[in-house]
């Protein structure tokens, strides 16, 4: 397919996981895309199999944001897409999360994709582009453990609500994908965790453990996530804007107080 052909995107957090399976599926179907990261060296490796430039900078600091923008249009002439995909931390109870961790949870989850939008938004506007934001199903229900985390992707879905209802009638739309399990390095180290706590001896295991009860019964891999954004963001979704698409192999339609009565 060549539905992006022409097409500038620029992704967040587009390194490993989620971003670089973005990345590379735009790539593939005829985007030139911006990878933006903090972390020169995973960017580089996309870069090599998508054609793709690199910009090293955090998406939630104000001059690094308008920074890529001005690179995509310099090298470009424009921005259509915006995958913002920047995200983590915020683990612990509201009692175990302090000052810092409040902070940097809002970072990296909220900001990165706050501060990247507004940024880009006057070359979206001209352009008549389209967003996705990369959310969770934290953002639809309350994980363990996960407070500054949750509390965060739940307003990354009142985001992307605002501004498609804000810029909609500009010809912008802003979708949002919420995720499940998904196989990627930071699920990988939270799988060993879990391996710690439980005695599951592999990583298949502990993701197996995990997704016992999803109607799909595994994880999500990143190119399958990768198309949902592609979707989202592809002319074929253009009634679509404030939608949020779960890619969770089910996780979220699991009726919990009956799980007891399963097969």
């Amino acid at each position: 397919m060549t539905r992006f052909k022409g097409i500038t995107a620029l992704i967040s957090g587009a390194g490993t996981g989620i971003g670089a399976a973005a990345a590379n599926r735009l790539a593939s179907e005829g985007a030139n895309v911006v990878l933006m990261g903090r972390r020169p060296d995973p960017l580089q490796a996309v870069a090599a199999k998508t054609d793709g430039l690199v910009f090293t900078g955090d998406a939630a600091n104000p001059d690094h944001a308008a920074e890529v923008v001005d690179f995509a249009k310099d090298r470009f002439g424009g921005l259509d897409v915006v995958v913002a995909n920047a995200g983590g931390h915020g683990f612990g109870t509201l009692a175990e999360t302090t000052d810092d961790e409040w902070k940097a949870s809002c970072q990296a989850n909220l900001e990165t994709s706050m501060v990247l939008l507004r940024a880009a938004m006057p070359e979206l506007v001209v352009r008549k582009g389209s967003i996705c934001v990369t959310a969770s199903i934290a953002s639809l229900a309350a994980p363990a453990d996960a407070f500054g985390y949750t509390v965060m992707k739940h307003a990354q879905i009142g985001l992307v609500r605002s501004i498609a209802r804000d810029f909609g009638h500009k010809g912008v739309r802003c979708n949002a994908i919420c995720p499940g399990w998904v196989r990627t390095e930071m699920a990988d180290e939270e799988m060993v965790e879990l391996m710690t706590r439980t005695g599951l001896k592999t990583v298949d295991e502990a993701y197996a453990h995990v997704t016992k009860d999803v109607p799909l019964g595994r994880p999500a891999d990143p190119e399958e996530v990768a198309a949902a954004i592609a979707f989202l963001c592809s002319s074929e979704a253009s009634i679509i804007t404030g939608a949020v698409l779960t890619t969770d192999g089910g996780s979220t339609i699991v009726d919990v107080p009956t799980l007891a009565f399963g097969s």
